[in-house]
């Protein structure tokens, strides 16, 4: 029988910024589920904020706020250290897009609770991805496999799940959208074992607006060519 993890020692990091058309029911539909949210706005300049104040006295729903925009890798630094704070056992990344389907969840946690891999991503479904999006991720694990040495199938993808031990070791140090690549990373230094579990995603026009596209990619790609030079 496969085994299932008690929601209440899952804790879901959501990083936001400027999502104030999906963010109720993205924490709404986590809430349900049981689990304890932590949600980091990052600097978010539309009513995401005002928003956020409904779950000021609510004990689940725990608010991070950067007064600026960091970018996505200091969100989920911010969030990693939160949830490491409150003793979760298991450490889960969410996006506040809407994209991620909640009940897939249980599925990516399970290879932790069945101490079958200490890091899981979830693998997004390719043929469904727009154009644009499915280029771009192919850049970053191009990117993935050149500078880190690992071939991940959605190094991207922003539903991952850690066990408590794994999030202790993994160190963020990209604030930007490289951070997806540099856990991969860190996973491999640590000897860390990583797994993909196949997931849904709900595309909308507000999920395919965001993340790594072409654009992003070749602008991780030069970022990161430039950060090696200056280390010659």
């Amino acid at each position: 029988m496969a085994k299932k993890a008690n929601p209440r020692d899952i804790t879901v990091i959501v990083p936001a910024y400027n999502e104030e058309d999906t963010i109720l029911q993205v924490i709404g539909e986590l809430k349900d589920r049981g689990y304890t949210v932590i949600v980091v706005d990052d600097g978010s300049t539309d009513s995401t904020p005002h928003l956020l104040r409904k779950f000021k006295d609510d004990d689940r729903i725990h608010v991070y706020r950067h007064i600026i925009n960091r970018g996505l890798g200091a969100a989920l630094k911010t969030g990693i250290s939160a949830a490491l704070s409150r003793r979760s056992s298991y450490i889960l990344t969410f996006d506040a897009d809407g994209q991620h389907d909640p009940d897939d969840i249980e599925n990516v946690c399970r290879p932790l609770i069945e101490d079958r891999a200490d890091v899981v991503i979830g693998q997004r479904n390719f043929n469904e991805m727009p154009f644009s999006r499915n280029i771009g991720n192919l850049i970053m694990n191009i990117i993935t496999l050149i500078f880190y040495g690992v071939w991940f199938p959605d190094s991207q993808s922003g539903l991952r799940a850690f066990t408590r031990k794994a999030a202790e070791r993994i160190k963020i140090k990209d604030r930007g959208y490289g951070v997806s690549s540099e856990i991969i990373s860190e996973v491999k230094k640590n000897g860390l074992r990583l797994k993909a579990v196949p997931i849904k995603t709900i595309y909308t026009p507000q999920t395919i607006s965001k993340g790594t596209n072409i654009t992003v990619g070749i602008k991780i790609l030069i970022k990161m060519i430039i950060n090696i030079l200056k280390k010659l």
